[in-house]
C-alpha cells in the first residue's frame, strides 16, 4: 500500500514485556535521555497516533517539548508540533483531556461508524471526527492521513494499537526501548496481545540498530522495505548514547 504514511511504532516496555503496572500508578519505563530522543523522533513526524485507551489512561499531551525543535519545524513551514490522532470504537473520550486541549494543532478522531453520532456530539468542537468503518479499519485511517499530507506517522501505543498495526502488516519500523526491571504481574498491560504476526520463527524481523541510552536499550527493527527508503540504515551496530 504505497498511498499511506511511513509508520513508525515507538514503545517502551519492561524486561518481561509490560507497558505499565496494574496498580493505576503510571510506570516510568525510560530516562531523561531517552525521553529527549523520543522528542526528536516526534519532531521529525507529521502526525502522532495513540489509541483511545492511552488517551483515557495516560492523558498524554503528545507535543514536541524542545523549544529549539519546535522552532526548527516552524522554520520549515510546519506547525510547532505534529498533528494528533486517535482511533476509537466507542467514542468514550473526554473532550477536556490533554490530547484535545493542549497544542495549537489539529486533532483527528477516527471513529467506528456505529459511534459516529456520539463522537460528533461529544468531540466535534475539539477535533475533526472521521468515519473509519466498523470496526475501525486502519488501512482507511492511513489512506485518509495520506490525503491530509501525513507522510511519516509515529504510533505511540498502547498495546492494542501496536498489535493491530503489527498483525495487519502496516508497520515499517519498530523502535522498542527495554527498561532494566521486571513487572511480574499478568494483570498489567503488555506490549502486544495475541495475534497472527507477519514475523515468526520462519520470518525474523530485521534488527537495524542496538543503542544503549543510559540504563535502557533501544532496539530498532526494520519491518518493511520502506525502512531503507525512509533513511534507515541496516547493520549500524551497537553503540551508546551518554
Amino acid at each position: 500500500m504505497s498511498d499511506r504514511p511511513y509508520v513508525l511504532l515507538s514503545c517502551g516496555m519492561s524486561i518481561d514485556g509490560y507497558l505499565d503496572s496494574a496498580t493505576g500508578n503510571r510506570l516510568l519505563l525510560s530516562n531523561d535521555a531517552d525521553f529527549d530522543r523520543v522528542d526528536a523522533v516526534r519532531a521529525e513526524c507529521d502526525a502522532i497516533l495513540v489509541g483511545a485507551g492511552t488517551v483515557r489512561q495516560d492523558n498524554p499531551r503528545l507535543l514536541v517539548r524542545s523549544p529549539s525543535r519546535r522552532a526548527e519545524r516552524v522554520a520549515r513551514g510546519l506547525r510547532p508540533t505534529p498533528l494528533k490522532v486517535t482511533v476509537t470504537g466507542r467514542a468514550d473520550l473526554d473532550p477536556a483531556a490533554h490530547f484535545f486541549v493542549t497544542g495549537e494543532i489539529d486533532k483527528l478522531v477516527y471513529c467506528a461508524s456505529a459511534s459516529l453520532d456520539d463522537a460528533h456530539e461529544r468531540l466535534g468542537e475539539v477535533a475533526t471526527v472521521v468515519d473509519s468503518g466498523d470496526p475501525v479499519d486502519l488501512e482507511l485511517v492511513l489512506a485518509d492521513l495520506h490525503t491530509r499530507g501525513v507522510r511519516r506517522l509515529m504510533v505511540e501505543g498502547g498495546g492494542t494499537i501496536h498489535t493491530q498495526f503489527l498483525t495487519a502488516g502496516l508497520a515499517d519500523e519498530l523502535q522498542l526501548v527495554i527498561a532494566p526491571f521486571f513487572v511480574g504481574d499478568s494483570r498489567a498491560p503488555r506490549f502486544v496481545g495475541d495475534g497472527r504476526f507477519p514475523w515468526g520463527p520462519d520470518r525474523r524481523a530485521e534488527l537495524a540498530e542496538v543503542c544503549q541510552i543510559g540504563d535502557v536499550v533501544l532496539l530498532r527493527y526494520a519491518l518493511s522495505e520502506r525502512f531503507a527508503a525512509a533513511g534507515g540504515a541496516l547493520g549500524s551496530g551497537v553503540h551508546t548514547v551518554a
